[in-house]
C-alpha cells in the first residue's frame, strides 16, 4: 500500500506559477473535493431552527439549544455560547472532535463526569473560552445527541463514542462520507448564524480540535464565508497520519480522495484567509517522523500563500506534548487576525 500511494496519489496537486493559474486550479479543486465528499447526494431543505432551551451556562454567558434541520429529518442540535454584555459579538463555529462527546465538552457542560475528564485531558472546553464571542458548538454527525442506535445508550463510555464506523458503512456505498455530512451540516450551520442579525457576521471564524480540526480543514477549504480558520491536532500528511496509521476513525477516509490531494493541498484552499494551525510536537497523530510530516504539509500551504504576499497570514502554533488544544496563545493570535 505504501508502494500504491508513492505511485498513484497526488496527482491534482498545483503544479503552476501564478495566482491566476492558482485560482484556476482552486475552483476545479474544490469541485473535485465536494464530488468526492459526496456534497452532491445532500439533501435541500429549510433550517427551520428550533429553540430548546436558555440557561446561563456561566456569569455572563448565556447558553441556548437550538436545532436546524440540515437534511430531510436531519436535525442538528446545538449549544450556542452568547456573552450578554457584549453587543453584536462577532461569531465563531467551534466543531467537536472525538472523546468529548460532541457538543457538551466543546460547550463546557461539566456536570457529567465523563465530560468532565475529557475537557481536563484535552482542555476541550474551546467554546466556553471564547468567552467574548458567539460560540455555536454543534454535534457533529455520530456524535453526543447524534450518535446512531448501535451507541445509542447511556454509560460513560458509549455517550463519549462516536458511531462515524457504522455512518461511513452506510454511506459510502452511496457516494456518501462521514466527513462530507459534517461538512454540509456545517453549512447549513453557517446558513443559520448569517440568519442572527443581532450578531456581527461580517467575520465568522471556525476553530476545531482534532476531529473538529479536520471539519474545520475541509468546511473552510470548501466554504469562502469562513473568514478566519484555527485548525489544531490535524495537519499532517497523509501517508503517514492515515495510511501507516491505518486503524483512524473511519470519517477520516474518503474513497479516491488520496488519487487526487494531500491535506496541505486541501488546506491551500483557504488562501488567503487568516489561518492558524496548531501542531504538538508529541502527538502521535503526526506518524513516524513527527513534526516533518507536518512541515512539509506547511510548506505546501505557504506556497499558495505567497502568491498572494500573504504568509503573514498564516500562523503554524507549535505546542509542546501530546495530542491537546492549547489555549495559551489564543487571545493573541485573535488579535492579530484582527478579530474584534
Amino acid at each position: 500500500m505504501k508502494s500504491k500511494y508513492d505511485r498513484f496519489a497526488r496527482k491534482d496537486f498545483f503544479k503552476g506559477k501564478t495566482r491566476e493559474e492558482w485560482e484556476k486550479w482552486a475552483q476545479a479543486s474544490r469541485k473535485t473535493l465536494a464530488d468526492l465528499l459526496g456534497l452532491d447526494k445532500m439533501d435541500h431543505v429549510p433550517l427551520m431552527p428550533r429553540l430548546v432551551e436558555t440557561v446561563i451556562a456561566e456569569p455572563g454567558i448565556k447558553r441556548e439549544k437550538v436545532l436546524i434541520q440540515t437534511e430531510e429529518d436531519v436535525w442538528v442540535p446545538m449549544y450556542i455560547l452568547i456573552p450578554e454584555n457584549i453587543d453584536r459579538p462577532k461569531v465563531f463555529i467551534a466543531p467537536p472532535g472525538h472523546q468529548g462527546a460532541g457538543k457538551f465538552s466543546v460547550a463546557g457542560v461539566r456536570e457529567i463526569p465523563a465530560v468532565a475528564d475529557a475537557i481536563l485531558k484535552y482542555n476541550y472546553d474551546y467554546g466556553m473560552q471564547l468567552a467574548s464571542f458567539v460560540a455555536v458548538c454543534p454535534d457533529c454527525r455520530g456524535f453526543g445527541e447524534r450518535r446512531d442506535e448501535a451507541l445509542q445508550h447511556d454509560d460513560e463510555k458509549s455517550f463519549l463514542t462516536s458511531s462515524c464506523f457504522h455512518l461511513a458503512h452506510m454511506a459510502e456505498p452511496l457516494g456518501e462520507t462521514v466527513i462530507g455530512m459534517c461538512v454540509w451540516d456545517l453549512m447549513k450551520i453557517m446558513d443559520y448564524v448569517l440568519s442572527r442579525t443581532e450578531w456581527d457576521t461580517s467575520q465568522v471564524s471556525c476553530l476545531g480540535f482534532s476531529g473538529g480540526g479536520m471539519q474545520t480543514l475541509y468546511f473552510s477549504a470548501l466554504d469562502e464565508r469562513v473568514h478566519n480558520v484555527f485548525i489544531s491536532g490535524y495537519l499532517y500528511g497523509f501517508k503517514d497520519s492515515l495510511l501507516i496509521l491505518n486503524g483512524n476513525c473511519s470519517c477520516n477516509y474518503v474513497p479516491h480522495l488520496w488519487e487526487h490531494f494531500d491535506i496541505g493541498d486541501i488546506a491551500s484552499l483557504i488562501a488567503p484567509r487568516n489561518l492558524m494551525v496548531q501542531s504538538c510536537r508529541a502527538d502521535h497523530l503526526n506518524g513516524y517522523r513527527g513534526l516533518d510530516n507536518v512541515y512539509e504539509q506547511m510548506d505546501i500551504i505557504r506556497a499558495a500563500y505567497r502568491l498572494y504576499d500573504a504568509e503573514d497570514r498564516i500562523i503554524h502554533d507549535i505546542e509542546e506534548g501530546g495530542h491537546c488544544w492549547h489555549d495559551t496563545h489564543l487571545k493573541e493570535y485573535i488579535d492579530t487576525f484582527r478579530i474584534r
